[in-house]
């Protein structure tokens, strides 16, 4: 190897080092809001599921050079929450589990829509693929209808961000079987043959050349929640912006 190529090399490893360093502090930003936001609002009631509108279908993964984006709640509520999250991330399984009911009972108030894009980050940034199956396979939930209730259930049995567990189809099947009427040979068959791997491919690409450094990244009408570190976010605090938006 020329000593040009592998002074280009070190730079390249130099500049993957960096980037991480900087997608691992905004990470860390979020996950200290989320962990204070957790503490003021306590520990949160399992909320019922809510209705989905789908912003995409399985026909849809084709044709599209961008991946929709999953919407749940109603398309004319006047405030819009988009989540960029990654089922393998810790500060994603903690942003949901604190604040599902308070997003919920605002969509089912009218209130807000939230549109939701898949991000396979830790996968690129750890090895494995669980991050890409989870997607996958909500997205599989997703045209059954099943959307909201099979995210929820793989957030609350997210399992260590280095097993790497969820890159099991088998796994995921089976805790898929907690949602009612989720489980059916079309479902395993989309599961295991990877009918949305593109469209699980074109979100992260999006994520990524969206400009944002982390997951999760939770913007409202636009603007992130999480932006300043020292103001920390809780789920009453959400949800007095949400109305300010009614």
């Amino acid at each position: 190897m020329s000593q040009n190529s592998n002074d280009g090399g070190k730079r390249s490893a130099r500049e993957r080092l960096r980037a991480q360093r900087e997608r691992d502090k905004a990470t860390e930003r979020r996950w200290r809001s989320l962990k204070v936001g957790a503490v003021v609002a306590g520990v949160l009631a399992v909320a019922a599921g809510v209705g989905i509108t789908l912003a995409a279908r399985g026909g849809d993964d084709q044709g599209s050079q961008s991946a929709k984006p999953v919407t749940v709640g109603q398309r004319g509520a006047p405030a819009r929450l988009t989540v960029y999250e990654d089922f393998r991330c810790p500060a994603c399984a903690q942003f949901e589990n604190s604040f599902r009911d308070t997003i919920k009972s605002l969509e089912r108030a009218g209130k807000l829509r939230t549109e939701y894009h898949l991000v396979t980050l830790i996968d690129g940034n750890m090895g494995g693929r669980g991050s890409h199956e989870a997607a996958n396979a909500v997205a599989c939930a997703r045209d059954k209808g099943k959307f909201g209730p099979y995210h929820d259930v793989l957030y609350r049995n997210q399992p260590r961000e280095q097993e790497d567990a969820f890159a099991s189809t088998e796994r995921l099947i089976r805790l898929a079987g907690k949602v009612e009427g989720l489980v059916d040979p079309e479902f395993r068959s989309c599961v295991t043959g990877g009918r949305h791997d593109d469209w699980v491919k074109r979100s992260d690409e999006d994520f990524r050349k969206s400009g944002h450094q982390g997951t999760p990244t939770v913007l409202l009408n636009g603007k992130d929640v999480f932006s300043d570190p020292s103001e920390q976010l809780t789920p009453d605090g959400l949800r007095k912006l949400v109305e300010r938006k009614s």
